[in-house]
């Protein structure tokens, strides 16, 4: 169990606790904590889902400003190669993940949560990459995933201005996925977690796969994958379970076991 970050089982869902008191700033404990929760989250059977949390105050304010501020090219590269490869491990997890933001998810905080297949937040979070303002750019993913998320127009915007929006502007703009009261995001999050864990696990992990790797490549490449991932799945006890219930039971009554 680490020491600022942790996984917490239950009812299938794995969280993924950041804690680092005040803001959950991303330092490289909290980096090398992360790769080995989502690590572990990856391989254990019993986690179906994943939420990304950082408690009910914060999400994460971003990088440990103090950690970089006197760094050189040479000793800020390997921080941010391994920050890199902790979020691209998390976008990778083979199960469904849903980051849930209290208070403000700025800069690594937003980048980490645009790792997660859904974004709730809270209706007084802030979100932005406010990199610009402290002379450097986002370095984690933000000039990737932010402008493949609400497009470079948009994207542009936040990244040149460092300016924060609020919920309403960020669902607007394709940024987060659902808004709600802050004492209820983490529920939410974790009681939508546990609806796909009692889900078709393989077929929403192919899912994933033909639409995360299938939009990173050209259409006839994307359709190949998706038709070889299609085919894949009739080997699976889910897919029969699921057509069978459809005719024997009529939509939405099939209890998948995962398999």
């Amino acid at each position: 169990m680490g020491e600022l970050v942790r996984l917490e089982v239950s009812d299938g869902v794995g969280t993924i606790r950041l804690d680092r008191p005040k803001l959950n700033a991303i330092d490289s404990q909290v980096t090398e904590e992360l790769a080995v929760c989502t690590e572990e989250a990856a391989s254990r059977e019993d986690v179906g889902a994943v939420v990304l949390w950082g408690g009910r105050v914060v999400f994460a304010a971003g990088a440990d400003v103090r950690e970089m501020a006197e760094l050189g090219p040479a000793e800020a590269e390997p921080i941010i190669c391994r920050l890199h490869e902790a979020l691209d491990a998390v976008e990778a997890l083979p199960k469904v993940t849903i980051a849930a933001i209290n208070g403000c998810a700025l800069g690594g905080g937003l980048e980490l949560a645009m790792c997660a297949d859904l974004r709730y937040a809270a209706s007084d979070a802030k979100l932005g990459q406010p990199e610009i303002k402290l002379g450097i750019i986002p370095g984690a993913g933000g000039t990737q995933r932010l402008p493949r998320l609400i497009g470079p127009s948009r994207a542009k915007d936040l990244i040149y201005t460092g300016r924060q929006v609020r919920p309403e502007e960020a669902l607007g703009m394709g940024l987060v996925d659902r808004v709600f009261p802050p004492g209820e995001v983490y529920g939410k999050a974790v009681e939508d977690a546990k609806a796909f864990a009692k889900g078709p696990l393989r077929a929403l992990r192919a899912a994933k796969v033909a639409i995360d790797r299938g939009t990173g490549s050209d259409l006839p490449a994307g359709l190949a994958l998706e038709r070889e991932l299609f085919v894949a799945l009739f080997d699976t006890e889910d897919q029969k379970t699921g057509m069978r219930s459809l005719l024997e039971e009529g939509p939405g009554r099939a209890k998948f076991e995962g398999r």
